[in-house]
């Protein structure tokens, strides 16, 4: 049986948080198949996402924004429902996570799990609408394939190097709200900007 330290169990949060920011049907796929194949050993309070249900669900939903996620415009919409489910997931994730500690530990790492979903997703979603107005679908669907993948890796890489994955997490957490501060100010300079006097 292994031991989860409490410096190991707030990585996996960070990394799984992270991950479930950007696309949260891999994460919960990803940490299900890997613990039913008795790959990976979960914190106990994970046990749900060994049950066939919640894999069979998770794989489903999966593909279905598999699909969805990499069409230009319906993605932004997509997107925009999924805050209200990436994120209180990654909250629920972080505080199952956190389970063999104190219970106002367990809060504070959902709290923590629901922010850094949210950070992740606010990046997401922003650079979308960023690169949604070009008329090519090729960066969308790159973009797409990209965060699939580096949910699947983050995923993968916290259950196996927990303190790595986290690193890789803090740094592309970094880089996003970078990212959403510059698009912010794109913007606002683009509002900004005077209008051409009409005849």
């Amino acid at each position: 049986m292994e031991t989860f330290t409490p410096i190991t169990i707030a990585a996996l949060v960070i990394a799984a948080s992270f991950a479930a920011g950007l696309n949260v049907y891999a994460t919960l796929l990803t940490l299900g198949l890997l613990a039913r194949a008795h790959w990976i050993e979960l914190p106990a309070g994970l046990d749900m996402l060994m049950h066939w249900w919640v894999i069979g669900v998770s794989a489903i939903m999966f593909a279905i924004e598999f699909v969805a996620d990499k069409i230009p415009a319906f993605d932004m919409v997509w997107n925009a429902l999924h805050t209200f489910i990436r994120v209180p997931i990654a909250a629920l994730l972080a505080y199952h996570t956190s389970e063999q500690l104190s219970p106002e530990m367990q809060i504070l790492a959902a709290v923590a799990g629901a922010g850094i979903a949210l950070v992740a997703h606010g990046s997401k979603t922003a650079v979308r609408a960023a690169v949604t107005p070009s008329p090519e679908p090729v960066s969308n669907i790159a973009l797409s394939t990209g965060e699939d993948i580096l949910a699947v890796g983050v995923t993968w890489l916290a259950t196996k190097h927990p303190l790595i994955a986290a690193g890789i997490a803090c740094v592309f957490l970094l880089l996003a709200v970078i990212t959403i501060r510059w698009l912010t100010k794109f913007i606002r300079r683009m509002w900004s900007k005077p209008r051409p006097a009409t005849a």
